[in-house]
């Protein structure tokens, strides 16, 4: 849909606003603020009249800009303590400490909720001042976070980033009316909501996708490719039935010497041997992007002392998450704690068929049964000797492989055309509350 411009524009005087509607001013965002105070964390709850809803950082709805507070976390915090703290429905939060390296500190979302609560000490609220429309400026923050205006008022200390908020306050941002603050803020609300829905649905259709993955592996590791042939009961209550000629044993049986990288913490480094930790496996592959982190080359003698990885090798996550695997395709690299690796008897075993058996709903609720943990469920190396293991002959889990392999290939694809539509809606999410916020669009007729 191609939005109308205003009649007449004129210079804002800054690059990232560009032309501004005629009637529109520009000033400091501090020009919009009443009042900014820093959150407070307060004391473990005590179940009493002073327990009070305290919102973390955590609580954070990036994308819809809003709060969370479904599963709200409790603090006791004294009347004097919440006098000036106390959130009102139309406050803003804004994120003043944490941040990462794709993610910079500086969100701001809106509080919209009845529910009396404070933020925590990560956090500032902002109440803004008459004339200003709390929605519109949620929107004109997220604006400026997407075009990383808040990176320039961002102080690095030991890793965690502190925003500066009186350099933010002071960077210049386009002033509309009251009147079309409020209609810039209701088109968005209707506009971003619709967008919303169409993530939501590309969402589900990976779920159902990945659902259908799952069962497409589960069903051929223990049914086999021909449903013809003689079955027999597996002695296994999950499993059922599987083909007369396949084995059953405990998968140590299969498997050759398995080595555990626990207990070693390495050296890390800016560069140097890349580290595969539990972060990188996923799916059933190796993702160098999703943990970036490196040895020096003692640390790495070190940790692959115990056994170097070989191409094929199977990766194993013993915790944090668990039963996560991947095949090595590259022997450049060092293993981190929480992985365990192992290969398949030769010409008996098959690794990609052991990883599809390994990642099969069977096994994953099989590891459940195993695990132990509070937080974080995990498992002993110990313990691997306990998960059964369904073994057709060699060359049939060749002919089971070459079939998953095609299709998952078919669902990956399908899963990774929903996760394109995602960004793109999200780009255009952004793009619209940008043009929006700054004039490019006249909303002033829209119903």
């Amino acid at each position: 849909m191609k939005h109308r411009a205003y009649p007449k524009y004129k210079s804002s005087g800054i690059n990232w606003i560009g032309d501004i509607p005629e009637g529109w001013t520009i000033d400091r965002i501090k020009a919009s603020v009443k009042s900014c105070n820093n959150g407070i964390w307060g004391d473990e709850p005590a179940g009493d009249s002073n327990d009070t809803i305290c919102v973390r950082v955590a609580d954070f709805n990036r994308d819809n800009l809003s709060i969370d507070i479904s599963d709200p976390t409790l603090r006791n915090i004294s009347e004097r303590e919440k006098s000036n703290r106390t959130l009102r429905k139309g406050d803003l939060l804004v994120e003043k400490s944490g941040g990462g390296e794709n993610q910079p500190v500086g969100c701001v979302v809106l509080y919209s909720h009845d529910t009396p609560a404070v933020c925590s000490n990560f956090i500032a609220k902002m109440s803004l001042k008459d004339g200003m429309n709390p929605a519109f400026w949620k929107y004109l923050h997220a604006a400026a976070y997407s075009i990383r205006l808040t990176v320039g008022s961002i102080n690095q200390t030991s890793g965690i980033q502190n925003l500066d908020q009186d350099r933010y306050f002071n960077e210049k941002v386009p002033f509309p009316s009251l009147e079309e603050q409020q209609k810039i803020a209701n088109f968005l609300d209707r506009e971003t909501a619709k967008i919303d829905e169409l993530i939501q649905r590309q969402e589900k259709l990976i779920e159902l996708v990945n659902e259908e993955r799952m069962a497409i592996i589960s069903n051929a590791v223990t049914k086999g490719l021909n449903s013809s042939i003689q079955f027999k009961n597996s002695g296994i209550e999950w499993i059922g039935l599987i083909p007369e000629h396949w084995q059953v044993g405990g998968l140590t049986k299969f498997i050759g010497p398995i080595v555990d990288y626990r207990g070693r913490t390495p050296i890390k480094t800016d560069d140097g041997m890349f580290l595969v930790t539990a972060r990188n496996i996923k799916n059933g592959q190796i993702n160098y992007l999703a943990s970036k982190e490196y040895v020096d080359a003692s640390s790495a003698e070190s940790l692959l002392a115990r056994g170097r990885p070989e191409i094929g090798d199977v990766l194993f996550t013993m915790e944090a998450p668990l039963g996560e695997v991947a095949l090595i395709d590259r022997v450049d690299i060092a293993l981190a704690q929480r992985i365990v690796k192992f290969r398949g008897l030769k010409n008996t075993i098959s690794n990609k068929f052991l990883l599809y058996w390994l990642m099969s709903n069977f096994c994953q609720a099989r590891l459940t049964t195993l695990a132990t943990g509070s937080t974080a469920l995990g498992i002993k190396a110990s313990k691997l000797s306990q998960i059964e293991f369904i073994v057709p002959p060699y060359d049939e889990q060749l002919k089971i492989v070459e079939f998953l392999d095609k299709k998952i290939e078919k669902t990956d694809a399908l899963a990774s055309k929903s996760k394109k539509s995602i960004q793109l809606l999200k780009e255009h999410r952004v793009s619209l509350i940008s043009a929006a916020v700054t004039g490019k669009i006249d909303v002033r007729g829209l119903v």
